[in-house]
């Protein structure tokens, strides 16, 4: 097996090699004021075992220290897609008077569509991506957190904090800065490199490991993809064809459950409409659903809200495949408007990219035709 020159760049890098001394510095938090501490979560054996394993791990690392700070949130476990379980630290007290940083994350939607004549990806995902940032020394205090086995603090940058996402997302912009719109797709520590052929892309992989080797940020080898003609990047499928649902997404929304409150409909409502390009009126068939959701409604489900539900399982089970916009060829809109709603569909060669669909305000139900139909073309563009 001949190996691509640009794997050379592929270093392994034991984690005990791994120094805070050189990573990026985070200033990240205003003063907090505690008033009082939070109780303990109760754990049952297993959990307690597997706290005291990854506490003595976290210490190891360097990732985490003992603490007297007066602050301190308690922590539970979340079960990860492998069955094993992550450590959380419940921060909701700090992030509630933490000024929120307002570094925007990029649209899903418009990352893909840099995606146009891509023929060959490699997928590439940061180790414990937040802890690769350091904490400022006068902010530490603040990431405490408590356990049956002590009191301990975070040197690095903790999941779980408010801001953490915005903070790496801006750290990754600027790191890839020269490279975003060309050849490279950051969404916080997921990174994807697309190239229109080989050739392209032996240039364009050894430029991104170039420059993480530079920045010293460490990925996952055995979670990452190299020369890929299709590629599963943040719940989609990536391929010459098109973008597609990822597939364990679509099995898990044929085993969702009939919702039993708002809040379990306001879950389900969250996954269709992060994939609502993919579906033709999707507001309209999810407006019974979305009436739940009002302020002072009593939750009632019924044979039509049964109904609007398996039949929004149904568009997003059998979802199309949607096509990438070119740079050649001009583009189709298509719209509608109607009491319900505005909608929309992008086309591009015969094929769709895109549907889009928006409920009106109250104050424009009541718009003639003719203003409805200018307020849906209006939409569309």
């Amino acid at each position: 097996m001949v190996v691509p020159d640009s794997m050379a760049l592929v270093k392994v890098v034991s984690e005990n090699e791994l120094s805070l001394l050189d990573q990026p510095l985070v200033n990240e938090f205003l003063d907090v004021f505690p008033e009082k501490l939070p109780a303990l979560y109760r754990m049952a054996p297993l959990e307690l075992k597997e706290l005291k394993e990854q506490l003595q791990e976290l210490l190891e690392l360097g990732f985490i220290r003992p603490s007297v700070s007066p602050w301190g949130a308690h922590v539970l476990f979340v079960k990860k897609k492998d069955r094993t379980m992550r450590l959380c630290i419940d921060y909701r007290e700090l992030n509630k008077i933490t000024i929120r940083n307002r570094h925007p994350l990029p649209r899903i939607d418009d990352l893909f569509d840099q995606l146009q004549g891509a023929k060959c990806f490699s997928k590439i995902d940061l180790r414990s991506g937040y802890h690769q940032l350091k904490i400022k020394d006068s902010d530490i205090s603040k990431s405490a957190f408590r356990t049956c086995y002590g009191h301990y603090e975070f040197v690095v940058m903790p999941f779980g904090l408010t801001n953490a996402p915005t903070v790496f997302m801006d750290l990754m912009n600027r790191v890839f800065h020269d490279c975003l719109v060309e050849f490279v797709i950051v969404f916080i520590d997921d990174i994807l490199v697309y190239s229109r052929s080989k050739e392209e892309h032996e240039e364009h992989l050894r430029t991104i490991l170039g420059i993480l080797q530079k920045k010293k940020l460490y990925a996952k080898f055995s979670k990452c993809d190299f020369w890929l003609e299709k590629v599963s990047f943040l719940g989609h499928v990536v391929s010459v064809d098109g973008v597609m649902m990822d597939p364990d997404k679509i099995e898990s929304i044929t085993q969702w459950p009939t919702p039993t409150s708002a809040t379990e409909v306001r879950s389900f409502l969250g996954l269709a409409g992060y994939y609502s390009r993919f579906v033709e009126g999707l507001s309209k068939i999810a407006l019974r659903l979305m009436q739940l959701l009002r302020k002072g409604v009593k939750y009632s489900w019924n044979d039509e809200r049964e109904k609007s539900f398996q039949e929004l399982k149904m568009r997003l089970v059998f979802a199309p495949i949607l096509s990438l916009p070119s740079g050649t060829g001009g583009y189709q809109i298509y719209s509608d408007a109607s009491k319900k709603g505005l909608g929309c569909v992008l086309m591009q060669h015969g094929k769709v990219i895109a549907y889009a669909l928006r409920q009106l305000k109250p104050y424009k139900i009541n718009y003639p035709t003719r203003d409805l139909e200018l307020a849906a073309v209006v939409f569309a563009l």
